[in-house]
């Protein structure tokens, strides 16, 4: 998706035909797709496929805009520094995500000077580093056999402003405290709306995700009249800041907080490692011992969605994810062509206040024991596509 000139005025709505943008938080290609990652991914995929029956739907998940964080550039110089020349094309998931997390225990924070020519080839080469790049076509493929859309995963797809003119929007708004004449970093500044000041630039001027996201959406959202964030729940205080900054400019903000999965009781973050067995590859080659492809595929859904549910009590468990492997095999067993009434009315009853279907509400709906099968079409639309 092109980005629209910076700030145009948003277009007329139609009565029929609203446009919501989807804009989940990315995910930093240098690991395997946990189960964390794959239950985000379900729900914008399941909320971007219904949507788009009763809507105008972008889905905005750009790594273009994201590989400018010292996150991603980090890693980077760290693979370049540490591993000479090696030939990532032929490593897998798990190969590169070893040396990520053997980058972040290392906790050595490079110069930025060391991290310029990086965010410099980024920003003006449409340069991507080999790792990270063998990471995104491997997430590819299990996009393809998961029946994931993909956004463009291994497009370049830059943000619509550079860093100045975000923060020029900022200062024009009221909303930026800006020290760098001084030595010191750059704030989005919404105290007066009750909210905490937040570091977006560093001293040494390295942006972090929050300024990125910034420089992408300010010149997306006047083109919206829905704005629908997903993300985990950790990153609530950043994403109200994004709220209260976007609103403004024209879209209902909506923010759905999207819980992680628990193995065996613990939250586990991917830097940490830990991921053999659980990554998508390996829930995939189990899967596909005993089931087809339309079945993982829906099966998948109502597991990560239905079944984990929003929040992140639930700790993932293989015998619930065979369960629902094999109750995909009986309602695509039992599912008649089509139902009434069309599928758009099937659809609008799972939102409320807001255009976007409810993923968990839909899905949900699938497994009620007094309910009648749901039709194909309305699985081939949402839960089954190629």
């Amino acid at each position: 998706m092109t980005a629209p000139a910076v700030l145009d005025a948003p277009r007329p709505a139609t009565a029929a035909r609203r446009r919501v943008l989807l804009a989940p938080v990315t995910i930093t290609p240098s690991k395997p797709l946990m189960p964390s990652h794959l239950k985000g991914l379900f729900w914008t995929d399941v909320m971007y496929r219904a949507t788009a029956c009763l809507a105008e739907v972008d889905y905005r998940f750009s790594h273009s805009t994201y590989h400018l964080t010292e996150q991603t550039l980090a890693f980077w110089e760290f693979l370049d520094r540490t591993q000479g020349d090696t030939g990532y094309a032929e490593l897998t998931e798990d190969d590169i995500g070893s040396l990520y997390v053997r980058h972040r225990a290392a906790e050595d924070r490079v110069p930025a000077a060391a991290l310029r020519p990086y965010a410099d080839a980024v920003e003006h080469h449409e340069w991507v580093h080999p790792a990270a790049t063998r990471v995104l076509e491997l997430w590819r493929s299990h996009y393809a056999r998961l029946g994931l859309y993909d956004p463009g995963l291994l497009d370049h797809q830059p943000p619509g402003l550079d860093l100045e003119e975000a923060l020029e929007h900022l200062r024009a708004r009221g909303l930026c405290l800006d020290h760098r004449a001084v030595g010191g970093p750059v704030y989005l500044d919404l105290t007066r709306h009750g909210l905490p000041l937040r570091q977006i630039v560093t001293a040494d001027g390295r942006p972090n995700y929050l300024a990125c996201a910034l420089r992408e959406l300010l010149p997306l959202a006047p083109h919206y009249d829905e704005l629908v964030f997903l993300y985990d729940r950790e990153l609530d205080p950043d994403y109200q800041l994004l709220a209260r900054v976007l609103g403004p400019l024209g879209p209902d903000v909506h923010r759905v907080t999207v819980g992680r999965v628990p193995v065996d009781g613990r939250i586990r973050s991917a830097r940490a490692g830990g991921w053999q067995g659980l990554d998508a590859a390996a829930l995939l080659d189990a899967a596909r011992a005993d089931h087809g492809e339309a079945a993982i595929r829906l099966g998948m859904r109502l597991y990560f969605i239905a079944t984990l549910g929003p929040g992140q009590a639930q700790s993932h468990r293989p015998d619930l994810l065979r369960q629902c492997l094999g109750r995909a095999e009986r309602l695509l067993a039992g599912a008649p062509d089509t139902a009434e009434p069309a599928l758009p009315a099937r659809l609008g009853v799972h939102r409320r206040d807001h255009t976007y279907v409810d993923p968990y509400r839909l899905t949900t709906s699938l497994l009620g024991r007094r309910r009648p099968a749901p039709a194909r079409d309305l699985l081939r639309e949402v839960f089954l596509c190629p």
